[in-house]
């Protein structure tokens, strides 16, 4: 089977998130943060950290992942962001998306950010976080790339010279008839990029329909749940594809989280009631190397308990003054060397089961542990995909995104990988 579908993320959960909708619906997609030397599954994730990058770095890199697809013969490009389009407005969404648009030559590229499922819906080209506008959730706050427009249609806008357009839900649901002959429309009117509408499950898999064929499509890792059917419906996948459930991972675990979103600290919370938590102060850390010594001093001992948490995220007066402090970049820099450095301490001190919380923290945690490539597991529930390295000694990992999860999944999902996948 030729490459069905090659995509490429901006940040490394997400990423993960997209492989194992696509694990779920049958389909074998691999899943990588470099670019391999050969692929052998009808789809692939290549996952990587740009989403925050300097936008010229941000283009070409995912340029030359695109490039890259390409020339592998991939029959669609796709580009996964987060349902919040986290972004600011130098990018790195419409930047990146003109850069593929380029290489595929495509004429119209839709942006389905929607995920109904974790509460992420676009209604007129706004975004909506559960019954708020994404401008008026905690994602304002966000340390990074803080959200504080919700309309779509002019947050892209800035950051391309493309010309943007809408495909409102009234189309949506009108059907992929009407759908079609809008987006001839927007075409003839030198429209570009197209904003799509989604508030429920159904108009996802309209949307899916839609642009199947299209040779860039752009997105949530949602839309890509209905693409495995339809690849199957035209024949361009093995019907009878059988995937391996992971296997499970003996030894501790822990948790490491870098995210600093209203989600993750609920879920420290409610882990710290049965397991310790250690919470890292950034604006007290002096010597990264020294503090990553007495992280892991306190960590080992009680790791023959149990699981244990270890985290810098924070309030967001405490994240702003560790900013004004060291500067933006300086602070996100500073957490993830301080867990990348712990993780590598506790592989080598025999931990085999990560769950990491933030795109970037789990970015610079696989950077620092030299993992290249995970098998992914299915797709379960916003938040909660599994994965495991390859090699002699496998490690079971959860990459979290941090506004994503129940409250209570840490210690469920720990469990989780010692268990394995059940079918």
């Amino acid at each position: 089977m030729s490459l069905v579908f090659g995509a490429v993320a901006d940040d490394l959960t997400g990423g993960l998130e997209l492989a194992s909708m696509i694990r779920a619906g049958g389909v074998p997609c691999a899943f990588v943060t470099e670019l391999p030397d050969t692929v052998s599954d009808p789809a692939i994730v290549v996952a990587r950290r740009t989403r925050v990058a300097e936008p010229a770095l941000a283009v070409a890199d995912i340029s030359r992942v695109g490039a890259w697809l390409i020339e592998r013969g991939a029959r669609q490009i796709f580009f996964k962001y987060c349902a919040t389009f986290d972004s600011t407005p130098h990018g790195n969404i419409g930047n990146c998306a003109d850069a593929l648009r380029q290489l595929t030559g495509g004429r119209l590229a839709a942006f389905c950010p929607s995920f109904p499922e974790a509460g992420r819906r676009v209604f007129q080209g706004h975004l909506f976080a559960d019954d708020r506008l994404i401008s008026e959730s905690p994602k304002r706050h966000d340390p990074l790339t803080p959200m504080t427009d919700p309309d779509l249609v002019r947050v892209l806008q800035q950051q391309t010279t493309t010309p943007v357009g809408l495909i409102p839900q009234q189309i949506v649901r009108a059907g992929l008839e009407a759908m079609t002959r809008h987006c001839e429309q927007l075409i003839a009117d030198g429209v570009g990029f197209a904003l799509a509408d989604a508030a429920v499950p159904d108009d996802l898999a309209a949307l899916a329909a839609l642009t199947v064929s299209w040779p860039l499509m752009t997105g949530n890792s949602s839309i890509a749940a209905y693409y495995p059917a339809l690849w199957r419906e035209r024949g361009l996948v093995d019907p009878d594809d059988d995937v391996p459930l992971l296997p499970p991972v003996a030894g501790p675990g822990v948790v490491l989280a870098g995210s600093c979103a209203e989600k993750t600290r609920r879920q420290l919370e409610v882990f710290a009631r049965e397991r310790p938590v250690l919470m890292l102060d950034l604006a007290a850390v002096g010597d990264a190397d020294a503090t990553v010594a007495e992280a892991l001093a306190w960590a080992l001992p009680r790791l023959a308990d149990g699981p244990v948490a270890i985290a810098t995220s924070a309030e967001p007066d405490a994240v702003a003054a560790v900013q004004v402090r060291l500067g933006q970049r300086r602070a996100a820099s500073l957490a993830e060397e301080i867990l990348s450095k712990l993780a590598q301490a506790l592989r080598t001190s025999g931990v085999r089961r990560f769950l990491i919380a933030g795109g970037e923290t789990s970015g610079a945690v696989l950077d620092g542990l030299a993992i290249r490539s995970l098998r992914a597991g299915a797709y379960r529930a916003p938040g909660i995909s599994q994965a495991l390295s390859e090699g002699a000694t496998p490690l079971a990992f959860c990459l979290k995104s941090g506004k994503l999860g129940p409250e209570d999944m840490l210690l469920p999902m720990l469990a989780s990988m010692e268990q394995g996948e059940k079918p």
